[in-house]
């Protein structure tokens, strides 16, 4: 999936739009680029490889006093990996410049008709071919909002853009389309990102896009509207707790190995407030409002479809319920037969993956009552879900997923048990025996009595720290047994 991010404030956007692509380097990608306009021209530089290959050129350009630019980093689908495929794209000539996530299902048969008109084509990708489409709406629309409108809706696929333009230098017009795009409110500025780590240094208040939404933004206002009508669409502003730490590698030689280690503090996230000690019984608020199910499908993909399976064992053993797990993208196609008191537990980390998120509709528009279990607040899946339990893992930056797959395995438990439970089917001796062990608890640092679970990285000494204070306390007090030395920790 590719990496976008848009700018527009009082700092130079160009470092800015390199630091976001920085921090969305975990997605893959094969070649980068950034667009800017300066002294009212517009600016394109692109590079195959890593974004190293691109700031050498951006070397070339000193003085990138432009501030509001975009930028991506390309995942090859149309077109080989190579510079002339690379993001942005340049429309007309020279009009406009336009970054894309995603796939235009249709561009061949809108290529033939811009061939048609004499438009030239400089790459192989389908995003050159929503260039030109804009270029040529504005032949058609007085206003470049309105151009912008009218070539999307002629576009079929799926689409998270940006597009930057001389005509209107402070101005980044934006929509998404079945694709991750985020809109972020800072002060005297504003972002578009496919993710929140893009912009988190600067701002953690966000708006989250709904499909068949455009955002314009400046450095002083942002507006949504409707991709049909260009009607206003108010929207809240909403707070993520996520701080940069945690999208941090924080010392850790790589993503992964830091995610593995914050897999302790995850569970314990997962089950604060979920089990009731005294009683020794689950909590679950979220599905208390909704009939249990006589029959579960668990719809998701990849890796959240195996903690499906996990938590199908769970369901059959403890609830003595019926479970379907599904791939998403198989359950899509297929027509499938739903009866009225069935119900889809639908599993997404990102809560943005397209095939889960078809799926849910589906089975929606089949009558279905939807729970969503997700880790991203206020993403597209629990935006539609019928209910949604939230998993709190907190940002994974790591492609092979840790702690998300571990805390969707704790809630799956959680969930079997709280339908044993509404069943009559666990006694109180079976509940504890499975809920006690979970919720036993480190000792506390003698230095500041925090119990956390979450370890820092390796300090250069035999010993952990504890997060909350920094003082050492000794890996076995947190662990039980004695951790792996630092030097060691390079081998795993």
């Amino acid at each position: 999936m590719c990496g976008i991010i848009g700018y527009a404030g009082h700092r130079p956007a160009v470092p800015v739009i390199i630091e976001g692509l920085r921090r969305l380097e975990y997605r893959g990608y094969d070649s980068a680029g950034v667009g800017f306009i300066q002294g009212r021209e517009l600016k394109v530089i692109k590079a195959e490889g890593k974004l190293a290959a691109l700031e050498e050129k951006l070397a070339h350009y000193p003085n990138t006093v432009a501030m509001n630019g975009i930028g991506h980093t390309r995942w090859a689908t149309h077109g080989v990996p190579a510079e002339r495929n690379a993001h942005p794209h340049i429309g007309g000539n020279n009009e406009l410049a336009i970054i894309h996530n995603g796939i235009i299902e249709n561009f061949q048969e809108l290529k033939e008709g811009l061939l048609a008109k004499g438009y030239v084509f400089k790459s192989e990708t389908d995003t050159e071919v929503l260039a030109h489409l804009i270029a040529e709406g504005r032949k058609h629309n007085p206003t470049l909002l309105e151009a912008f409108a009218w070539a999307l809706r002629q576009a079929h696929g799926a689409y998270a853009v940006a597009v930057i333009c001389p005509d209107e230098p402070g101005t980044i017009l934006s929509a998404r389309m079945s694709a991750p795009l985020i809109l972020g409110v800072g002060v005297g500025e504003h972002f578009i990102a496919s993710d929140i780590p893009a912009f988190l240094p600067y701002t953690r208040d966000v708006v989250f896009l709904e499909d068949g939404e455009i955002v314009r933004i400046t450095d002083a206002t942002w507006q949504v509207l409707s991709l049909e009508t260009l009607e206003p669409v108010r929207k809240d502003v909403q707070t993520v707790q996520w701080d940069m730490q945690a999208a941090r590698k924080g010392g850790f030689k790589h993503f992964m190995l830091k995610e593995i280690f914050e897999q302790p503090k995850v569970i314990s996230d997962c089950l604060a407030g979920r089990v009731d000690e005294e009683k020794g019984m689950v909590v679950l608020p979220e599905l208390d409002g909704l009939p249990v199910p006589s029959r579960l499908r668990i719809i998701a993909c990849g890796t959240s479809y195996h903690a499906g399976m996990w938590g199908q064992h769970l369901l059959e053993n403890w609830a003595r319920m019926p479970v379907v797990p599904e791939i998403a993208s198989e359950f899509r196609y297929r027509n499938v037969i739903l009866e009225p008191d069935d119900m889809v537990l639908v599993i997404s980390q990102s809560g943005e993956t397209a095939d889960t998120l078809a799926a849910l509709r589906l089975a929606k528009e089949k009558g279905c009552i939807a729970i969503a279990l997700c880790n991203v607040v206020g993403s597209s899946i629990p935006r539609e879900a019928d209910a949604v339990i939230y998993t709190q893992a907190g940002p994974e930056i790591s492609v092979a997923s840790t702690k998300a797959m571990c805390s969707q395995m704790v809630i799956m438990a959680l969930i079997a048990l709280y339908y044993g439970q509404r069943k009559g089917l666990l006694d109180a001796k079976t509940r504890h025996v499975v809920t006690a062990p979970a919720m036993k608890r480190p000792p506390p640092c003698t230095a500041c009595r925090s119990r956390s679970r979450m370890p820092c990285p390796p300090c250069g000494k035999r010993h952990r720290c504890c997060p909350r204070c920094m003082r050492p306390r000794t890996a076995s007090s947190i662990w039980g047994a004695a951790m792996p030395s630092p030097s060691r920790w390079k081998v795993l």
